[in-house]
């Protein structure tokens, strides 16, 4: 069963103040045609100009960079509302607080008042991408937000309409009316993030608009938990809450991400930042704009990384590919000929380098498009045919199930049970978790675990999962099996 590490440190979304913390779910589309929203009719002058090098220390010197794209970088302010609860609520037994509220008849030692929706505010980033007002940002950043208000650096304010948000990608697509033609940041054909090469971010770190941090590409590849359909880009570059939704550029001027989640024990930076890369970005604002919505693609397996010893022991020639574990019955996956312990080795003649790879490059395909896969099979490369499904429509199948309802709706859960021949495998009965969101992606459940109980009692059955999900308290305990490994995971119960 697949089993991919994750992280321990807490991973914090970069919106300030009030709506929430890292990235859904999420992942985009990479087939489909290239974001074209700065192709208007009146078009501004590309932002191409070199950095040129200091003589004295050969730094890099982005002025004359920052002075082209800052005006097409905005400053976004949402309201919302968020529900209060009563005094007390959550406290553990033993808060002494509880001992005196019951003291003068207030039950369970709380006091009776009713939850009421109170304003909620917040800050972050986002960047135009046409003249006539497209604006890209994170999801989260404009996530339950009633009023979304856009400041541009000349001080003029506009209020926004929200196209559309990908929670899976953490993009979202907002425009503004201006009468005038905007300056913008060309999304048409982002390059690739090359690890060691100079980038900057601008944005609105804790309010402070248009402000800019540089630094270099650290890694590219980056899975983060929640995020199997993106392929982050990690860079050292200075991002704080209110950095969110704002663009990471390369020293020509050019888009290579959008600034989204930082990796910290204190919520603030230290030294690892995260940007979802422009490609992912350009595919889904372009859906976005399109339909309103983005819908991703899938195969329905689950997959894991290799290491060497894996490689050798299947007789590879490098560590490069991902392990397939488990085939969904009557999957695309399954009818174009997948079998557990396939190799994924390349996708549509490119090369795979792991299993986060292939997660985003799939998620990304639109549904129905046909994709040659070639898998690595009992010491040779065989070439499979598969037809991308939909993400979307197996999750409605999943939440349509009123024996999974309890799983999906608080633990943000879809599962299945495990097949004859997987029972076999792993020796014992459980449930294949298809997807993850929400509470459980959170605690760092991932498609491919293998649920085997919630607490000590075994769970074989959706209806079982149920019963023990609607029987919880707050916090339930689910014990999981990854790679061969049992663990239990803590999930507090939504």
């Amino acid at each position: 069963m697949q089993f991919k590490s994750h992280m321990k440190q807490v991973t914090v979304a970069l919106a300030a103040a009030g709506f929430g913390l890292a990235v859904g779910a999420g992942y985009n589309r990479l087939d489909a045609p290239a974001l074209s929203l700065a192709n208007a009719a009146t078009t501004p002058p590309a932002i191409s100009a070199p950095v040129a090098s200091t003589a004295a220390a050969r730094l890099p010197d982005f002025t004359s960079l920052v002075d082209k794209v800052g005006p097409a970088v905005v400053n976004i302010s949402v309201v919302g509302t968020t529900k209060t609860t009563a005094l007390g609520e959550g406290d553990d037994e033993d808060n002494p607080l509880n001992e005196f509220l019951k003291r003068f008849g207030m039950p369970n030692g709380q006091f009776n008042i009713q939850p009421r929706a109170v304003p909620s505010r917040g800050v972050g980033s986002g960047f135009i991408v046409s003249p006539d007002g497209y604006i890209v940002t994170n999801a989260h950043v404009v996530d339950g937000a009633k009023t979304v208000t856009v400041k541009l650096t000349d001080r003029r304010e506009f209020t926004a309409k929200v196209i559309g948000e990908d929670k899976r990608t953490d993009i979202a697509l907002i425009k503004i009316d201006a009468k005038k033609p905007l300056p913008a940041l060309d999304l048409s054909n982002p390059p690739t993030a090359k690890q060691g090469e100079w980038v900057i971010a601008v944005g609105s770190p804790f309010g402070f608009e248009n402000s800019v941090t540089a630094g270099i590409v650290s890694g590219v590849h980056r899975a983060l938990p929640g995020g199997q359909m993106t392929p982050f880009i990690q860079t050292d570059v200075a991002v704080n809450p209110g950095n969110s939704g704002g663009p990471l550029l390369n020293t020509a001027g050019q888009v290579v991400g959008v600034n989204s989640q930082i990796y910290s024990r204190s919520g603030g930076f230290m030294g690892l930042s995260f940007a979802i890369p422009a490609s992912v970005a350009a595919n889904v604002a372009q859906q976005l704009k399109e339909h309103g919505h983005v819908n991703h693609g899938r195969l329905g397996i689950g997959i894991q990384g290799l290491n060497q010893s894996l490689a050798e022991s299947f007789d590879l020639p490098d560590s490069n590919g991902a392990l397939v574990g488990t085939v969904e019955k009557d999957s695309p996956a399954d009818k174009a000929g997948f079998k557990t312990g396939d190799v994924i080795r390349k996708i549509n003649g490119q090369e795979v380098t792991d299993s986060t790879d292939v997660t985003s490059r799939i998620g990304n395909m639109a549904p129905g498009t046909k994709a040659n896969i070639q898998v690595w099979r009992d010491g040779k490369p065989v070439d499979l045919v598969a037809t991308i499904g939909s993400y979307d429509n197996a999750e409605k199948v999943a939440s349509n199930d009123n024996s999974q309802s309890s799983a999906h709706e608080k633990l943000g859960l879809a599962v299945r049970p495990l097949t004859a021949e997987e029972k076999q495998e792993v020796g014992h009965g459980g449930l294949v978790v298809e997807n993850a969101n929400g509470p459980a992606a959170l605690a760092g459940i991932q498609p491919g675990d293998v649920i085997v109980s919630v607490g000590a009692n075994k769970v074989t059955t959706i209806e079982g999962l149920r019963q023990q999900v609607d029987k919880a308290g707050k916090n339930i305990a689910l014990l999981i099996e990854r790679n061969g490994q049992k663990i239990f995971v803590p999930v507090r119960v939504g």
